[in-house]
């Protein structure tokens, strides 16, 4: 396995590289009933790429449609996509922006990123960890921290829900064909 840095310095990899959203996952947790409670979910519906471009040059994105959000009880996952939450109507997209990575050790890296939920999109710092698999994909893993009332999710009847909720992806990339 080699480094991050000698990964994204190497011209063979350069190109286009597209996630295999059956080897991937897009979760979230958030503390919920005054912190008592863990409320894990998914989005089960998700596309995107990145590209490398040599010398260190990455971008990419990742669209998730909000309308897959799944926390295993339908009436809360109801309650999810109206606009009380992801207003799944107006807004059927979550995208994350990828415009730069910065190698910090190892396989270790910080994105540069940005997040748009319900039309407001702000930069989020994004650590990660890039491992390299024996079939040549590329795995990205990381979590980060949201504040939900920073993209109009701040809906806390009696004051039950947290207000951050932690947002996780595991994503597998393969590179298109030439």
């Amino acid at each position: 396995m080699t480094t991050l840095e000698t990964l994204l310095n190497d011209p063979v990899p350069a190109g286009v590289w597209n996630i295999v959203a059956d080897r991937s996952a897009v979760t979230f947790r958030i503390r919920n009933m005054w912190g008592l409670l863990n409320v894990n979910g998914r989005f089960t519906e998700f596309s995107g790429d990145g590209q490398l471009a040599g010398a260190g040059a990455v971008s990419g994105r990742l669209d998730i449609s909000t309308a897959s959000v799944d926390t295993g009880i339908g009436r809360r996952d109801k309650h999810l996509r109206s606009a009380d939450f992801f207003d799944v109507e107006r807004f059927p997209e979550i995208r994350v922006v990828v415009s730069a990575v910065h190698p910090t050790a190892g396989n270790a890296a910080e994105l540069r990123a940005s997040f748009t939920i319900k039309g407001v999109t702000a930069p989020v710092e994004l650590p990660v960890t890039v491992t390299e698999s024996g079939d040549g994909s590329i795995q990205i893993s990381g979590e980060t921290t949201i504040d939900r009332s920073r993209f109009d999710i701040g809906w806390n009847k009696f004051g039950m829900i947290a207000p951050t909720a932690t947002a996780a992806a595991q994503v597998v990339f393969v590179r298109s064909a030439p």
